[in-house]
């Protein structure tokens, strides 16, 4: 099936949900309604000619200043069967922050989802345990924001602590080879 054939497809199904598309390189790039980001997805996963088994990769990009919508949801699934690809986009805006969750769909979406929450702020409706990943639980502001400062906001009030414990930790010799 050609990527023309899989945006046929798609469109057929969902006629005037699918906001843009494109086709970069042989991969096509669908942008979807945030709302409808799981019953889409589920179609690309279970049509029997599709078959996008894989949620290769989940993120999140801040177009800070470059769009009206400043976030957007990244969505690459592959067809294991099939060796396709396609790229699933949603808006996100500033103002309401949270889209579904893949986890119903992909288990593999629990992590991604944890770090696209940590790293950008952006929420996922039903994830199961949604959760800093990187950044301690009690760090303010989410690091891949475009607005982020570069040298962070103020001092972390454990970075004393975690120093301690490093340092009580150092005392302790590490044994390399046989």
């Amino acid at each position: 099936m050609t990527v023309e054939e899989i945006l046929k497809v798609v469109k057929d199904e969902f006629k005037e949900r699918i906001l843009s598309e494109e086709i970069n390189f042989g991969q096509l790039s669908i942008s979807v309604p945030k709302d409808d980001n799981t019953e889409v997805i589920l179609f690309l996963k279970e049509h029997e000619n599709l078959k996008f088994d894989h949620l290769a990769d989940l993120c999140g990009v801040d177009y800070y200043k470059l769009r009206d919508v400043r976030y957007e949801v990244v969505y690459n699934l592959y067809s294991i069967k099939f060796k396709h690809r396609i790229r699933v986009k949603i808006q996100v805006p500033e103002d309401d922050m949270e889209v579904n969750s893949l986890t119903c769909i992909f288990k593999g979406a629990n992590w991604h989802e944890c770090e696209c929450y940590d790293m950008f702020g952006i929420k996922f409706r039903g994830h199961p345990n949604l959760r800093r990943v990187f950044m301690p639980d009690n760090w303010v502001g989410h690091p891949l924001r475009k607005d982020y400062p570069l040298k962070g906001i103020g001092v972390w009030e454990d970075h004393e602590k975690l120093l301690k414990k490093v340092q009580s930790l150092s005392k302790y010799e590490v044994r390399r080879g046989g």
